[in-house]
């Protein structure tokens, strides 16, 4: 695994590089439903399924939440060029990155609501900085760029916990290739304050 650059962004693939990228602007995120107020009802769960389905998207490995840390396989995001439209001058998110970052909400969602861990990790979420990896698993190694789904993949699963993405301080990017099986595996954790303290 590669070393740790704080503040930055780390990508993989057959090669390890370092890049670092300047902060993104924030900006307002919708209200989140605590999972004690709601359960989640096995409709749903087959809902999420059946979305999977459709997709082509199978999880090779059931979510996971600890105290500090929310694991998931997630569909492979929308290529960059189907993430956004143009409308009348202005670069707007799609209807395809709408749908993207609402399955992503729906299935973060589900997971909390079935987890005992998800009180103890929303409580490590509310203060203090996040890492996040992120391991593309791609039909071919040549088509998509390894950042390409970084954005919308971030936005969705930070709007999907209500947290502003600028509490990410370090982001780890890998590159794989799974013909029969393209996914994203994403693990959000929580840092120690002091981790990242100059």
């Amino acid at each position: 695994m590669p070393s740790r650059q704080r503040r930055g962004i780390v990508f993989a693939s057959s090669t390890l590089l370092a890049k670092t990228i300047p902060s993104r602007k924030t900006r307002s995120r919708p209200g989140f439903i605590p999972s004690g107020l709601v359960k989640a009802s096995s409709g749903s769960v087959r809902s999420i399924r059946s979305n999977a389905k459709a997709t082509g998207h199978s999880p090779s490995h059931p979510p996971i939440v600890t105290a500090d840390s929310l694991t998931m396989t997630l569909p492979v995001p929308p290529s960059i060029n189907h993430q956004y439209a143009t409308v009348n001058g202005r670069r707007l998110l799609s209807s395809t990155g709408r749908s993207y970052k609402a399955q992503v909400g729906q299935q973060v969602w589900v997971t909390l609501a079935q987890s005992p861990e998800a009180p103890s990790f929303r409580d490590r979420l509310r203060s203090g900085p996040l890492a996040l990896s992120i391991r593309f698993f791609f039909a071919t190694s040549l088509r998509r760029d390894l950042d390409g789904g970084l954005k919308i993949a971030q936005d969705a699963i930070c709007e999907g916990l209500d947290v502003n993405d600028n509490r990410i301080i370090e982001t780890h990017l890998y590159k794989h290739v799974d013909k029969l099986n393209p996914r994203i595996e994403l693990s959000l954790s929580c840092l120690s304050p002091s981790t990242h303290e100059s």
